[in-house]
């Protein structure tokens, strides 16, 4: 990303940043990152001409931009590339997941890497082949990429494929980590708006399911308090 591109969204950042709020949004994601002080509202109003500008340069370019945006220190940058890609996911090229894969394992936590398996979820709709690459990713030692194979089909209701999600779900079922765990319990519960009798029966079959994956796979399931 050329610096002109990057100095002309400092600047759009820097004019709406509070600096006396960056210190309890760096609390809040548990002082991992450095932030300007701008809250999503503001982000998107100020690097919304920012982020039009990159998309008419193109999916590929805006891949590039993201690269850019990751180096950069404070996180702010950070989300305006998750704002970037999740505007482009569906126009993203087939040999976008190995870039993507990339991101959602460099600055890692939750904040990105959920918007990011969105994006990789738009690149696996638009070109249904590559769903084979998440069939590794979901063994992976990194935790982040794991949760974003399970995360890729939030949201996809009438389209979502119980088979894949159950799937991955299941081979995750004993990890003891928090961020698996609740990935599961989301994707599940996320699931059961479109296929509740698939997700019920899962549930009720895997009784070695963590407490903190069945309270999120079951918070709407009828007759649960």
């Amino acid at each position: 990303m050329a610096a002109p591109q990057l100095r002309e969204l400092r600047s759009a950042l820097d004019a709406v940043a509070d600096p006396a709020a960056a210190p309890q949004m760096a609390a809040y994601m548990k002082d991992r990152f450095v932030f300007l002080g701008v809250t999503s509202a503001a982000r998107r109003g100020a690097a919304g001409p920012w982020v039009s500008a990159r998309r008419a340069e193109g999916p590929v370019a805006c891949l590039d931009a993201a690269d850019g945006l990751w180096a950069e220190q404070e996180r702010e940058f950070q989300y305006v590339g998750c704002d970037l890609l999740r505007s482009v996911g569906r126009d993203l090229p087939a040999d976008s997941l190995g870039r993507l894969r990339s991101l959602v394992s460099t600055k890692s936590w939750w904040d990105t890497v959920d918007s990011l398996a969105k994006v990789v979820g738009a690149v696996v709709a638009s070109h249904p082949s590559t769903a084979a690459v998440l069939d590794d990713w979901v063994f992976d030692d990194d935790l982040w990429v794991a949760r974003a194979a399970i995360l890729h089909q939030l949201g996809w209701k009438d389209e979502a494929q119980p088979e894949v999600v159950l799937r991955y779900c299941e081979a995750r079922i004993d990890h003891d980590d928090f961020f698996i765990r609740k990935a599961i319990g989301w994707a599940l519960r996320d699931l059961a708006r479109s296929h509740p009798d698939d997700v019920w029966g899962f549930v009720d079959s895997h009784p070695e399911m963590s407490g903190l994956s069945r309270r999120e796979a079951t918070k709407h399931r009828p007759g649960v308090a």
